[in-house]
């Protein structure tokens, strides 16, 4: 059966605005010139689409998000800067996402599958990856890099420019100030690691030798006796086999001048769930 796009008679859709097949716009949106709104789109009610925003098929947003507005950086100079979405996210109550800078890369991009619950706000020139879950109030600074399959609780801030590797599990009401490496688990404030998310790994489907030697990696990463520099350089010749491991290690290594790695909590950086059969 064929959906029709429906627009309520309280929305306003300005001209130049571009809708897709089956869109729903409901009652008191208001919906930009330069906004591009993707087949079978949703907006409930009292949403704002401002700016140059574009939204992936068959996202649901729900009433009083803010999407696409200007950044709150005062190096911005209101030249034409743009929110990209993407496929069949869920955008609770009170979400906000803004548009990037002129003065960056002048671009925030949102992944596809993406959960953001309720007031979640992602800043000016953020990426965030696949499969992303925001839980209520979570927020990241402006410039933050989010990889795929990564879960932020609730309260939680994440300081700007900072990095989340893929498959990471941030707790709630933390305070991360700096990178948290692939598949770890970081709580607290300032936050710090707490072994690795082996729930969320077997969960995804990770083979159980991929994931011992996941946790090898982690343990020579972070052994005390020497430094990281010099773990990370012995890690990546033992497993130099394994994309996994390698993948956290590279996120490490990666990292510029201005990036600062999340270390583990003192005396507990190999507590990884309490799970003992891998």
């Amino acid at each position: 059966m064929k959906v029709e796009t429906s627009i309520h008679p309280s929305s306003v859709v300005e001209e130049g605005a571009r809708l897709g097949k089956g869109v729903r716009i409901g009652p008191f949106c208001h919906i930009s010139a330069d906004s591009i709104i993707g087949d079978r789109v949703e907006l409930v009610s009292h949403v704002s689409v401002m700016g140059a925003t574009t939204i992936g098929a068959g996202t649901k947003v729900y009433p009083m998000a803010t999407l696409g507005a200007p950044p709150q950086n005062t190096k911005h100079k209101g030249g034409r800067t743009t929110l990209v979405i993407g496929a069949n996210c869920t955008i609770r109550e009170g979400v906000t996402m803004h548009v990037g800078t002129d003065s960056s890369r002048g671009e925030t991009t949102v992944g596809d599958n993406g959960n953001f619950l309720a007031y979640a706000h992602i800043a000016h020139d953020c990426v965030v990856g696949k499969n992303a879950t925001f839980a209520n109030g979570a927020t990241l600074g402006g410039h933050c890099e989010i990889g795929d399959n990564v879960y932020i609780g609730g309260l939680t801030a994440v300081h700007q420019f900072v990095r989340v590797g893929d498959n990471a599990f941030i707790g709630g009401c933390s305070a991360v100030v700096g990178d948290v490496i692939p598949y770890a688990i970081a709580v607290g404030n300032r936050a710090k690691l707490r072994g690795l998310n082996v729930i969320g790994l077997k969960r995804s489907g990770l083979p159980r030798a991929e994931i011992y030697l996941l946790r090898k990696a982690y343990r020579t990463i972070f052994d005390h006796s020497r430094t990281v520099g010099e773990n990370v350089e012995l890690a990546k010749a033992e497993f130099s086999s394994s994309p996994t491991a390698m993948k956290m290690i590279d996120f490490i290594s990666g990292r510029g001048k201005r990036h600062y790695a999340v270390p583990p909590l003192k005396g507990g950086g190999d507590d990884d769930s309490g799970d003992d059969e891998v």
